[in-house]
């Protein structure tokens, strides 16, 4: 049975002759469809209205902690099977997580239905690495860059469309969030049929590798290396230059091939993970900046999961016009932008990077705690899109600060261990704040929370960038003094 269905996977396999062309079309084909989902935004209104009748306590702390449980339980072993099947069977197990999520939101009622709901969209999201992971195994290392760019772009733009068209679907068309469902249901259909066409790959970053002449870079880290100059320092000799962070591609080759490994190829690979993480980490720079992304992430997701419920509270969606399907597509077009050009701003990361954390955190705080005490809905939107907008310009920058001195497999294993650290620290958020168990609060009181949490990830990256100036410039006076004493 093993066999055969190996088999099958490998009738769509590529040769080496044909084109880059068809798996990146593909796969964009599929993140587009499975983005395309115009019921998103207009999720709550769908839940508390006559299809569903839900309460927003019955949501706010019954439902939709099961998400972040969910998806806490399942990222690991998913991240581990990923690679170890090739990426192709997890993304086909998303499509049809999708359509399963949208059956069920569909045809079926009462909590713990729902609570089975956010169970298979946790599958979604945490199955979501193997989407931004395929390409690598089957893009020549020249178009990684480029091809990545198309993937991610093609979810953004496709996530902008659809909340445009469910704004004007429910505002012109007057048409019931039931049948916006529907849309989303026969767009995800799609994206499943898409993921049965994806070539599969020959190989993977960890369990299928290929020899250490074939580990590559992203052509990104490498093209900024190229410029960076050798004469840029930081701190009292307490902070190593990023040229001496022990995390390039070719330590990792050295390490991964010079030294004895366990013959069990799991082991093996599990023993590598171990040491190259303990590398990583070892660089401060490293790790302020992937703590930054995971406080920052779990503060992020815990303000999406709510937010609706907090628009509904605002203005209730049966009293009220909505506009959160054009806020969502302001708020995601903007950080988009905002992504794009801080690509042009020439600032010293180095220097001001974690003051810039510190800023853009207080920003965020104060977005927060402007939803929590306004009344009024408009004020509640513009907070969100200040929120929106910030975090991903920051992440944007965060990513690329850790990639640039990594190989492709150490980012993929720093890119993984942030992203569980952040789901750990939103699921304690979620049962001391959110679930029944907890505190149990209001997601009126929850804002005012994640306002205070943010207050505090501005706190500790506002003393740790003064540390870093005043180090910086305790180093610049050492060279000038000794100057003046020559003779």
């Amino acid at each position: 049975m093993r066999n055969n269905y190996w088999s099958a996977m490998d009738c769509f396999q590529t040769s080496p002759s044909h084109s880059w062309l068809y798996p990146t079309v593909i796969l964009c084909l599929f993140g587009f469809f499975s983005m395309m989902r115009p019921s998103e935004p207009f999720l709550i209104p769908y839940l508390s209205g006559p299809d569903k009748n839900l309460t927003s306590t019955e949501m706010t702390n019954e439902i939709f902690p099961v998400w972040t449980y969910s998806y806490l339980v399942l990222l690991f072993p998913v991240f581990v099977l990923t690679d170890y099947v090739r990426y192709k069977p997890v993304i086909v197990t998303q499509g049809i997580s999708f359509v399963v999520t949208w059956l069920l939101l569909l045809f079926s009622q009462g909590v713990k239905a729902m609570q089975a709901v956010e169970f298979f969209y946790g599958m979604v999201t945490a199955t979501e690495v193997a989407y931004y992971a395929y390409i690598y195994s089957v893009v020549s290392p020249e178009h990684y860059q480029k091809v990545s760019g198309y993937c991610r772009s093609i979810t953004l733009v496709a996530y902008t469309a659809a909340s445009v068209l469910g704004q004007l679907l429910v505002s012109l068309a007057k048409v019931s969030y039931f049948y916006l469902n529907v849309i989303s249901l026969a767009s995800v259909s799609v994206a499943f049929l898409f993921s049965l066409f994806l070539p599969m790959p020959k190989k993977s970053m960890f369990f299928h590798a290929k020899p250490s002449k074939d580990i590559q870079k992203p052509s990104s880290a490498n093209a900024v290396l190229e410029e960076r100059q050798v004469d840029e320092t930081l701190g009292c000799n307490e902070e190593k230059h990023p040229s001496e962070i022990p995390t390039l591609s070719e330590n990792l080759d050295d390490s991964r091939w010079s030294s004895p490994k366990p013959k069990n190829v799991a082991l093996r690979v599990f023993v590598q993970w171990f040491q190259d993480l303990k590398e990583c980490y070892s660089s401060k720079r490293l790790f302020y900046w992937s703590l930054w992304w995971a406080l920052s992430t779990a503060g992020f997701n815990q303000v999406l999961n709510y937010v609706q419920i907090l628009w509904d509270y605002k203005a209730p969606s049966q009293n009220s016009f909505i506009y959160n399907g054009a806020v969502e597509a302001i708020a995601t077009f903007g950080g988009a932008v905002a992504a794009f050009a801080v690509g042009y701003v020439k600032v010293n990361w180095e220097l001001l990077g974690e003051m810039a954390l510190a800023i853009f955190s207080v920003v965020n705080a104060g977005a927060l705690f402007l939803m929590h005490y306004t009344t009024d809905i408009w004020a509640c939107y513009s907070g969100y899109l200040i929120f929106k907008t910030g975090y991903m310009l920051l992440i944007t920058v965060a990513v690329f600060q850790i990639a640039i001195n990594l190989s492709m497999e150490r980012y993929a294993l720093v890119f993984g261990i942030n992203t569980f650290v952040a789901l750990v620290i939103q699921t304690i958020i979620t049962v001391i704040v959110v679930d029944q168990r907890g505190l149990n609060l209001p997601v009126s009181i929850q804002f005012l929370v994640y306002g205070s949490y943010f207050t505090v990830i501005a706190g500790i990256f506002l003393m740790r960038s003064t540390y870093i100036i005043y180090s910086a410039k305790c180093q610049n006076k050492v060279p000038s003094s000794a100057i003046n004493q020559n003779p």
